[in-house]
């Protein structure tokens, strides 16, 4: 099954995306964290630090093409993210079937499966993403969503 949800930090896992002092998570921690921070700023009444979590997250350079084609870039989604603030009460995002495609000095390349859930609607979408990294801090660079038919 996939990861709903953050990983308790004092687990030895960080719940931001980003490695703790000893770097230990994986890919699959990371994009959980990054979607359980996206679901709760879309489906509650969050506190601005949880936007803060999803602005930091974002390379300066992010872009991403949503289902609809259209690309955007950082500026564009977090405005529309900032004003998307529990739009959506108890949407859950689930994260599953993440793999590494490539990794090239500081750049990974990963794609998994991403489901929004909220009440009796799921909708699916397979998302291809790649990651900058340090070693320690992971940010966004671009994503690609296609919506996977139902």
């Amino acid at each position: 099954m996939g990861r709903r949800g953050r990983e308790d930090p004092s687990d030895g896992r960080a719940d931001s995306g980003n490695a703790d002092a000893q770097g230990v998570f994986g890919l699959p921690d990371i994009v959980a964290a990054f979607h359980f921070d996206l679901a709760e700023w879309l489906g509650s009444d969050a506190l601005p630090k949880v936007f803060d979590r999803i602005s930091g997250a974002l390379d300066e350079a992010f872009t991403s093409v949503v289902t609809t084609g259209h690309a955007v870039d950082r500026e564009t989604l977090l405005a529309g993210l900032w004003s998307a603030r529990n739009a959506q009460p108890g949407l859950a995002i689930e994260v599953s079937e993440v793999r590494e495609i490539a990794r090239s000095g500081n750049l990974i390349v990963l794609r998994f499966v991403a489901e929004n859930v909220m009440g009796e609607t799921t909708t699916r979408r397979t998302v291809t993403a790649v990651l900058v990294t340090d070693g320690r801090i992971y940010q966004w660079r671009t994503v690609h969503e296609t919506l996977v038919p139902a």
